[in-house]
C-alpha cells in the first residue's frame, strides 16, 4: 500500500505526464502540423514520459495497461487501481481544455498582396 506522500507523488506524476502526452498528441495531429511526423513526436514524448515516471509509478499513463497487471496481482494493486484510472481521465480532460483555450488558435488566411494579373 502506498503511503500518503507516495500516493500524492503518483497522482501528480500520472496527471502531469498524461497532460503533457495529450498536448503533444493534439499538437502533432493538428491540421497545421507537418504531415508524417506525428508518430515521431508521439513516440519521443512517450519515451520521455517513461524515463521520467518509471521510478515513481512504473509508468502507467494508460488505464488498460494498469488494469491487466492489477487483476493478476490482486490485493494492494487493485486497491491502488483507482489512481491509474482517475489521473489519466482528469489529465486528458485538462489537456483538452488547455489545448483548446491556449494553444489552438483559429486559422486566419493571410491577405494576398501584390499585383493582380
Amino acid at each position: 500500500m502506498l503511503r500518503r506522500s507516495s500516493l500524492l507523488a503518483a497522482l501528480v506524476t500520472e496527471l502531469v505526464m498524461t497532460v503533457m502526452f495529450l498536448i503533444v498528441i493534439l499538437g502533432a495531429t493538428h491540421s497545421r502540423a507537418p504531415v508524417g511526423f506525428a508518430g515521431i513526436a508521439t513516440g519521443l514524448a512517450l519515451t520521455l514520459i517513461h524515463l521520467i515516471s518509471i521510478s515513481v509509478t512504473n509508468t502507467s499513463v494508460n488505464p488498460a495497461r494498469s488494469t491487466g497487471p492489477a487483476v493478476f496481482v490482486g490485493g494492494w494493486a487493485i486497491e491502488q487501481l483507482w489512481l491509474f484510472w482517475i489521473a489519466p481521465i482528469i489529465g486528458a480532460s485538462a489537456a483538452g481544455l488547455t489545448y483548446r483555450a491556449m494553444l489552438e488558435s483559429p486559422f486566419v488566411e493571410p491577405p494576398i498582396t501584390g499585383r493582380r494579373d
